[in-house]
């Protein structure tokens, strides 16, 4: 009899602790949602809610009335912050869904569009945050972007499913176990071989052309890209030339969300050795960045086009690169490309340069430059005309894409 009492003792302990732990863990899993801002900015709004950890979160907006929905998983909010207004939003308002999931929902006094969402990691003393931008839209601009399929999300499991409940007032969402794609499309990424045709580029001490080390670089991490599910187009598959403001056209006719030139070095000093990786700037980070875009842009002089006089047009680009956020994501895959890279190769010394390319200079598009090595020097000229040591260079330039359409901040765009 003691025995049979002791089991069931011992089975209420095991209940018990389990129905513990599952509360505690519980508990420590739910995101405390501390504060919500929401600030005027030039073409709109910016939410930003302060919060203790990283959150799962679906953003998108309703017609009839026009409103910003933002979906929480499993996040404490209080009622506190509902109410919130400035110029864009009317009224703040807070909801349940199922679970511990939040809805804030956004009225608005005019049409917007969610421009972009993403989360940022703490950091100078701030706590984690996740920030919502609106802009200004006209109505047929946001009928067309509403409705849950057209929704922001870090969540590969959301699945967008419109149901609305009695009110009219509020829709639901499912997750589904499959990940979905709906609005999910495939990256399309522009590579750049530099040179070709009647300019040869860098030529080494064994007669290697630079242009055909590009081609066969820009070949073979086409071929890696397209097997990760990217899109990739090359400016030149074939030995051609190309002016560098056409180069530019090709990747705003395909669309690019990312373009790469590719090219290799050359310098004075035969010992030279070492991968870079250059973004566009006014000013050169050093000399030899400054001499390396001016002999690379004079490649235009070749094909009949003088880059010495800027137009009105290239003016106004200038100024619209200025003004956009084009230099930052090319800094941020520049900065992802220097590491993967790090990896598996010598890199020079402040690998990370900037300098006025001109095939870098499309405003919408974020571009990065890389230099392979020196050709100018025998012992990375005979690398690269390796396959194998180019294959290597190629995947961790296909590793640093992945890592750049991952990060929170490029994956909401």
């Amino acid at each position: 009899m003691l025995r049979f009492v002791n089991q069931k003792l011992s089975a209420l302990f095991l209940c018990v602790f389990c129905m513990m732990f599952f509360c505690i863990n519980t508990a420590v899993a739910a995101v405390n949602v501390k504060d919500l801002r929401i600030g005027n900015q030039a073409d709109g709004v910016r939410v930003v809610f302060d919060m203790d950890k990283s959150v799962k979160y679906r953003v998108f907006s309703l017609d009839g009335p026009k409103r910003i929905v933002i979906d929480l998983d499993d996040a404490n909010l209080t009622n506190a912050l509902a109410g919130s207004k400035n110029q864009l939003v009317e009224k703040t308002r807070i909801g349940k869904l199922d679970g511990n999931n939040k809805r804030v929902v956004l009225d608005l006094k005019r049409a917007a569009v969610v421009k972009k969402a993403f989360l940022l990691n703490p950091q100078s003393g701030m706590p984690w945050r996740f920030v919502v931008d609106l802009s200004f839209a006209g109505d047929k601009e946001f009928t067309s972007k509403s409705g849950p399929k057209h929704s922001i999300t870090n969540d590969s499991k959301f699945s967008p499913k419109e149901q609305e409940n009695s009110s009219g007032s509020w829709f639901s969402f499912s997750k589904s176990g499959e990940s979905t794609n709906m609005s999910i499309r495939k990256k399309i990424i522009v590579l750049d071989p530099g040179h070709g045709g009647k300019d040869p580029g860098a030529i080494g001490g064994s007669g290697t052309y630079e242009k055909n080390i590009t081609l066969s670089m820009g070949k073979e991490l086409q071929a890696i890209l397209q097997k990760r599910g990217y899109t990739v187009y090359l400016t030149r598959n074939t030995d051609i030339f190309i002016p560098l403001r056409q180069r530019i056209k090709i990747a705003q006719k395909y669309k690019a969300d990312l373009f790469m030139s590719i090219h290799a070095d050359s310098a004075q000093n035969r010992q030279a050795t070492g991968l870079s990786v250059y973004t566009l700037s006014d000013t050169a980070s050093d000399k030899e960045a400054a001499a390396l875009a001016e002999r690379e842009n004079k490649a235009d002089i070749i094909g009949g086009v003088d880059l010495g006089g800027n137009s009105k047009e290239v003016n106004d680009i200038l100024i619209s690169l200025s003004q956009t956020d084009t230099r930052n994501k090319s800094s941020k895959y520049a900065t992802y490309l220097v590491k993967e890279m790090a990896k598996c190769v010598k890199l020079v010394k402040n690998t990370h340069r900037f300098a006025g390319f001109a095939v870098l200079k499309a405003p919408d598009i974020p571009s990065s430059l890389l230099e392979m090595g020196y050709l100018s020097n025998r012992t990375e000229e005979a690398n690269l005309r390796k396959p194998a040591y180019r294959l290597k260079l190629a995947n961790a330039a296909a590793n640093a894409i992945d890592q750049y359409f991952k990060d929170p901040e490029i994956a909401s765009n």
